[in-house]
């Protein structure tokens, strides 16, 4: 299939907070054409969340989970639909994340569980997963993937005086795509324009902390954190990390980090002393940049936590502002990356480069599960 007209696609994302699946519909092409048409996310319960945190690094009962969770993304596929008061056979594919419980790009493996298959049958429409399993086969990182579609989003929605950009998403862990002017999805300058990385943790570190410390299964606006004091020499050990000394395109996997560094510090502190992190990562990060950011825009759930985008407005040297300051739904734009990403797939368009994944040349990806 070649570029040609827009056509629906759902797009479903189960991130590293583990928090629920976002699911969102799109009108595109694949390339400058996006016309977001209805989104939503549906939390995970206590149970299935403690059952999926048990499979990471592929212990466990992977395909029991693997099952659960393709029958909850149905779910989503369905009440995402009623939402939009659409049918499926309105919906000409789905993107299908899955959920990541293990990346070591450096030994070629990463492990996205949920079954493309049983989603196609379920649901009575096309699927496409394993986006990142080509990147990886082939050298890449095979992550970030949503920079194609932060530059598509971008392109019309910034204006020139603000570029670059970096568009910063602050999942379980952070990433960024730097977007410098002259970033084309339809001219095909795209990845000449980019680069894309993870910084480091995002909230993980931080919901572990404080679901162990303080039974809550994260920290609402940074309340707990902005009553703490950062450890200065916790924060240094953190910092020492190789990783942020290496050159990008790089990416993390959710455990190459743990609390262990805090522990023995007050609630507060442990979670101010993470936060701080966080925050210093990004911070770290924009040495590897090639020019500074004329702007940040953050999303992911990051940007709900009041006192984590106070403290990167005061360590930044750019404004922040969060997605809906844009006009973007933030809640949505993981989700939506992936219906663009399968119908990329579809019409045989690169989804990753050496710009953003440190794959040898712009390469597609993605596997199609046809319902027929």
């Amino acid at each position: 299939m070649t570029a040609s007209a827009p056509i629906t696609a759902i797009g479903l994302m189960s991130g590293t907070s583990m928090d629920g699946i976002d699911a969102a519909i799109l009108r595109t092409d694949g390339a400058g054409v996006v016309e977001p048409v209805a989104s939503l996310t549906i939390p995970y319960a206590p149970a299935f969340r403690a059952e999926l945190q048990g499979v990471l690094g592929g212990g466990g009962p992977v395909e029991r989970v693997a099952e659960a969770l393709t029958r909850h993304h149905a779910d989503a596929v369905a009440a995402v639909l009623t939402a939009a008061t659409l049918s499926s056979g309105e919906i000409d594919v789905i993107g299908f994340h899955g959920h990541t419980i293990l990346h070591q790009p450096e030994q070629r493996r990463t492990w996205q569980i949920g079954d493309g298959a049983l989603l196609a049958s379920l649901t009575g429409i096309d699927v496409v997963a394993d986006f990142r399993g080509a990147d990886v086969a082939a050298g890449g990182e095979g992550a970030p993937l949503a920079p194609i579609y932060h530059g598509a989003i971008c392109h019309d929605a910034i204006s020139q005086a603000d570029w670059p950009v970096c568009v910063l998403n602050i999942g379980g862990v952070a990433n960024l795509t730097w977007i410098g002017a002259g970033a084309s999805v339809e001219a095909g300058t795209v990845f000449d324009h980019l680069l894309a990385f993870d910084t480091g943790p995002g909230n993980a570190l931080i919901d572990d902390w404080v679901a162990t410390h303080c039974a809550v299964p994260f920290d609402r606006d940074g309340a707990i954190a902005a009553g703490g004091t950062v450890d200065a020499g916790c924060l240094k050990k953190l910092l020492a990390h190789a990783y942020f000394d290496r050159h990008p395109p790089k990416s993390l996997d959710r455990d190459d980090f743990t609390i262990a560094t805090v522990e023995g510090l007050s609630p507060a502190d442990g979670a101010a002393t993470l936060v701080a992190f966080t925050v210093a990562a990004i911070k770290r990060a924009g040495a590897h940049l090639p020019a500074p950011p004329a702007r940040w825009i953050v999303t992911g759930g990051g940007r709900h936590n009041g006192f984590l985008m106070a403290q990167l407005s005061a360590g930044l040297e750019a404004p922040v502002v969060s997605t809906e300051q844009i006009g973007w739904d933030g809640d949505a734009i993981e989700a939506q990356a992936f219906a663009y990403m399968a119908v990329r797939s579809l019409r045989g368009l690169p989804l990753s480069g050496p710009t953003t994944t440190g794959a040898p040349a712009p390469l597609c990806g993605g596997l199609l599960f046809s319902v027929g």
